[in-house]
């Protein structure tokens, strides 16, 4: 499984909006081949930042899968535009022995 972790600053006095239309594009993604669960969480220090969680079952479902379908193109337009700063994607995977996994 592969974590992709984006951070998001979204524009002062958007979050609303931002929320509203993540309500929406949130059914995209659940849709996608390869994905597992999400998870979106707002930061309690700058109420317009949020991390975005998406659990993959491979890479290549989020960056090549996703990326390039048609899906995603709907997803930028509903999202891309309440970014400021554009965020940057990370990748992460787990680490053997650690954490909840070695509990599963």
């Amino acid at each position: 499984m592969v974590l992709e972790v984006a951070i998001l600053d979204v524009k002062t006095g958007q979050e609303e909006a931002f929320e509203t239309a993540f309500r929406k594009a949130q059914t995209i993604i659940s849709g996608m081949e390869g994905y597992i669960s999400h998870d979106l969480r707002r930061c309690m220090e700058k109420p317009n930042r949020y991390i975005l969680l998406v659990n993959w079952k491979t890479l290549e479902a989020h960056a090549i899968g996703f990326r390039n379908s048609l899906e995603y193109q709907e997803w930028r337009g509903l999202l891309h535009h309440f970014y400021e700063p554009f965020p940057e994607v990370e990748h992460y995977g787990s680490v053997p022995g650690m954490g909840r996994e070695q509990q599963l």
